[in-house]
Parts: C-alpha cells; structure tokens; sequence
C-alpha cells in the first residue's frame, strides 16, 4: 500500500524556520521523483520542490535559495527545511512521489500539513 505521511507543519512567525518531513511506504521511495506542493486558501495547488532518487534538486523561483529539499533513502523520508517564512509561505503543503524532473507529474499524495506564516 503507498502511503505518504507528513509532517513538521505548524505556526512561525515571519522571518522563521520550519522543518517539513514526509514518511514514504519503502515500496514507493526507491522507485519514484519525490515532489513537495503547497496550496494557499483559493489558490491553485503549485509546485514547490522535486528531488530525484540520485539528489537532483528543482525548485519554484518563489522559493529558491530559502527552501532545500532533502531526502533519507535509509529513512525513506524527503524533507523540506524552509527558512525565512514570508506570509505568501502560508498553505498546506503536500508530499507527492512522481515522474519527471522539469515536467514533474505526481501519481501519490499525502494528505498534507498546514503551514501558517504570521506575527
């Protein structure tokens, strides 16, 4: 069964740092391009980060040199560090595990976990 399991989401203040973790089933992990998403409240779900099996990095330019995208193959786990958080941060933000790199497409997703930039 594939199962992606988020977590780390919460509340920061603007200018902070969090840590976003996904749990990946073992089938999945080895095989497939892992994606972060995030979903601001009436906005389109976008694209933010994607890394390869082999640690290929893309990332939106909205969050380029700010967020690094990471993963564990040991842990089967991928990450997103964010740092200096800006309100247009704010969303719910999913794991994804796909195909593609530049033309990123996801199969699976998680259910999401709620980051909310605010003083």
């Amino acid at each position: 069964q594939v199962q992606l399991v988020e977590s780390g989401g919460g509340l920061v203040q603007p200018g902070g740092s969090l840590r976003l973790s996904c749990a990946a089933s073992e089938s999945i992990f080895n095989i497939y391009v892992m994606g972060w998403y995030r979903q601001a409240p009436g906005k389109q779900r976008e694209l933010v980060a994607v890394i390869t099996i082999g640690g290929s990095t893309n990332y939106a330019d909205s969050v380029k040199g700010r967020f690094t995208i990471s993963r564990d193959n040991a842990k089967n786990t991928v990450y997103l560090q964010m740092n200096s958080l800006k309100p247009e941060d704010m969303g719910v933000y999913y794991c994804s595990a796909g195909w593609g790199y530049s033309d990123y497409t996801p199969d699976y997703w998680g259910r999401g976990t709620q980051v909310t930039v605010s003083s």
